[in-house]
């Protein structure tokens, strides 16, 4: 999906930005908002983001200031992976 928004070229001069690089920060800030929500888990914040590992989409969303939401099911997944790798 695409989607057009027009800035007003004052808003746009204060946020010092690039016109590719506004656009890369605002997808940021909607993923980041999405997460906090609840509507997206870290998982699809890191493919959303195309961020290599799980560690550097913990660093973004320190960046923005954004806990990490780690529920039971999470838990529960890192404990399984935890078992298989000490059976190995």
């Amino acid at each position: 999906m695409q989607i057009t928004i027009e800035i007003p070229d004052e808003v746009a001069q204060h946020l010092d930005q690039s016109e590719e690089n506004l656009s890369h920060w605002l997808i940021e800030l909607i993923v980041a908002d999405a997460y906090r929500c609840g509507k997206i888990n870290t998982a699809e914040v890191g493919q959303i983001l195309q961020l290599p590992t799980r560690l550097a989409t913990h660093a973004f969303l320190k960046r923005m200031s954004t806990y990490i939401n780690y529920d039971e099911a999470e838990l529960d997944q890192d404990l399984q992976t935890l078992k298989k790798l000490r059976v190995e």
